[in-house]
């Protein structure tokens, strides 16, 4: 049974810019898979990827780039069309409520309003931020279950692949995903044991700016962002799993791997850390073929170690 499920990177804030890998890491882009995944995508929302990923296609200039583009567009008309016909739905039922409210206070006709009033607003504003042209600071963060890009080593080259943060492995069934909601990390004393079949075959990077946590102050939930001090990019040590099963699409999902805290973070109140790989181990860990379980915990040992400052962004 898995550990995994407590004091995790819930979210994270990462490289999106294909140009960026290129240029870091001399990557090759995965763009049938990405057109795959957008092609997918217009028949299953849950399928979640990032918008600053998808701004990598807003100014197409080969006839697959053009394509994928044309695959988000798709998709977000179809987003505006569903979240459209809900706004009426809403309006239509504050209009109902307010009407029944005229004629006599009701708990019923209140609480309905109260929850049209909700759901217009989050509905209107999903509407806005669809055609927003400019960019934001969230629109690099993922979350549980949305896709991310990683950086594999595969065919002899580097690539930059888009996998869901919250790893399948393979062979398990697809109910391990409700069973175990936390798998979207890995503890890294419990590489050998649950991930035993992705540690020492499958392993990634991801790169980001920061990572999220949820922290308990005071009896209440407060979101804690921590981010490297001065600020550096962060080489993520993750395991990655190609999942299939007859008659549907491969997944793949990865994990990032934690272990314990540095002093600051545990002073702030969480109790896990993502490993933070150095520059000169990236190789070593995304070619773990051949290498033993203790040259590759070691690479997990010496990591790089800045000063995570943190903020609190919400309760």
């Amino acid at each position: 049974m898995s550990r995994e499920g407590a004091g995790m990177c819930y979210s994270a804030k990462v490289w999106q810019r294909i140009k960026e890998y290129m240029r870091y890491h001399g990557v090759v882009p995965h763009f049938d898979q990405y057109e795959r995944l957008f092609q997918r995508r217009l028949s299953d929302p849950s399928i979640r990827i990032a918008r600053a990923f998808e701004d990598n296609f807003a100014d197409a200039r080969t006839p697959q780039e053009r394509r994928i583009k044309s695959l988000i567009d798709a998709y977000r008309r179809t987003r505006a069309a569903h979240w459209e016909q809900a706004l009426f739905k809403q309006k239509k039922r504050l209009a109902d409520a307010q009407r029944n409210l005229k004629v006599k206070e009701t708990k019923a006709a209140r609480e309905s309003e109260r929850i049209a009033t909700t759901k217009i607003q989050a509905y209107t504003e999903r509407l806005a931020d669809l055609t927003r042209p400019e960019p934001r600071s969230g629109d690099a963060r993922i979350y549980p279950m949305s896709y991310a890009p990683i950086l594999i080593r595969e065919a002899n080259e580097h690539r930059l692949a888009l996998a869901r943060y919250h790893c399948r492995p393979k062979g398990k069934p697809p109910r391990l995903d409700r069973q175990y909601p936390g798998l979207y990390n890995a503890r890294r004393d419990n590489l050998d044991k649950f991930w035993r079949n992705e540690f020492g075959q499958t392993h990634a990077v991801v790169v980001m700016d920061a990572f999220y946590e949820n922290v308990e102050r005071a009896g209440r939930n407060v979101i804690l962002q921590f981010a490297p001090k001065p600020p550096r990019p962060m080489l993520v040590a993750c395991v990655y799993a190609r999942w299939t099963a007859p008659g549907t699409d491969e997944l793949l999902s990865f994990a990032a791997i934690t272990d314990e805290p540095p002093a600051e973070i545990a002073a702030a109140g969480h109790d896990r850390c993502v490993v933070s790989l150095k520059e000169t181990h990236v190789e070593a860990w995304l070619t773990p073929a051949g290498r033993s379980v203790n040259e590759l915990q070691a690479i997990l040992a010496d990591v790089d170690r800045p000063y995570y400052a943190h903020a609190v962004l919400a309760a």
